[in-house]
């Protein structure tokens, strides 16, 4: 497990040099919400130098930080926006490990504010879509935006977004050189002005160079499912995320979790099915390629509730 003892949700997390980062996140240390906890942000980060190894700490970001984007590149770690308890932000910064210590670079900063989103490294950049700006946000972001690492002067870009729903806590993909974007939450204000979620299932493919078109929508909802998806055998894979279901469920200390199912894309087919459940409950994580497996650190195990477990899926 993480050192956090109640764990974090929505932390940036990556490799560099061969270790693995889990830096930032937010969680309840002390009491639930519905109890008038209120919610803590951080800004320790840990590496884990083998997996069989204990996670070294003593390392801090700038600040506490949580919701961002978190890319794993040859550079290293792309962080990037995210937010505390009053605003979202553009900052973008580049973790390293490197002879035992971390090193923090700043990069380009995105064009708008923006927490809650998901991205991806593709052939050799980055792709961001989605989130919202700011923290009472009640519309998503319609955002698509990308970063080349190798530009001599890198910028972001911003591109045609997907032809659906804004939306954030979507599910990023990558495959055979594309950039999949699945599920998520649309927002829209209801008649006092808050924001009422509404959960999507489509989703769609974005070919570079050629731009994007739907693909198949997903069995159920699965929002704020670890992103990006795992890549297994040419299928996307998306763990568990939540379905909407029981989103007004009480009491909310008996919250039974969300969905367990795996559910795996075809990219060549265009067809989804369902694995079978697997082991963890989880939304608001990353999904980290460390050594030939996809791991899971932390997140949120049902609503309110953190864990500080880290799940890993060996190849098959």
């Amino acid at each position: 497990p993480a050192p956090d003892r109640v764990g974090l949700a929505a932390p940036f997390a990556g490799v560099s040099g061969d270790a693995h980062i889990l830096a930032g996140g937010a969680n309840f240390p002390s009491k639930m919400p519905w109890e008038g906890g209120q919610k803590a942000w951080h800004d320790s980060i840990y590496v884990l130098t083998e997996p069989t190894g204990a996670w070294l700490s003593g390392f801090k970001l700038s600040r506490p930080l949580a919701y961002g984007v978190s890319v794993t590149t040859r550079e290293g770690v792309v962080c990037a926006g995210g937010a505390d308890a009053r605003e979202h932000f553009r900052e973008v910064f580049l973790l390293r490990w490197v002879g035992g210590r971390i090193e923090s670079k700043p990069l380009p900063r995105l064009p708008r504010p923006m927490a809650n989103g998901c991205g991806a490294w593709v052939g050799g950049t980055v792709y961001l879509a989605g989130g919202t700006e700011r923290p009472d946000a009640t519309n998503a972001l319609k955002v698509f935006w990308s970063l080349d690492l190798a530009a001599a002067n890198p910028q972001w870009r911003e591109l045609e977004p997907w032809p659906g729903p804004a939306r954030m806590l979507a599910v990023a993909g990558v495959c055979d050189g594309d950039f999949f974007l699945f599920s998520g939450v649309e927002l829209n204000p209801d008649p006092a002005g808050k924001p009422v979620r509404h959960y999507l299932k489509d989703a769609y493919r974005f070919i570079p160079g050629k731009g994007w078109r739907p693909i198949c929508d997903l069995p159920r909802a699965a929002a704020a499912a670890p992103s990006p998806a795992i890549l297994r055998q040419g299928q996307l894979l998306v763990v568990s995320g939540d379905n909407g279901k029981l989103v007004n469920f009480e009491p909310k200390s008996a919250h039974p979790g969300f969905p367990r199912e795996v559910l795996a894309y075809d990219p060549h087919g265009d067809t989804w099915r369902e694995l079978g459940d697997s082991p963890l409950s989880r939304a608001c994580a990353p999904v980290v390629s460390w050594q030939g497996r996809a791991v899971i650190p932390n997140g949120e195990a049902r609503p309110g509730y953190r864990t500080p477990e880290v799940w890993v899926l060996d190849s098959p």
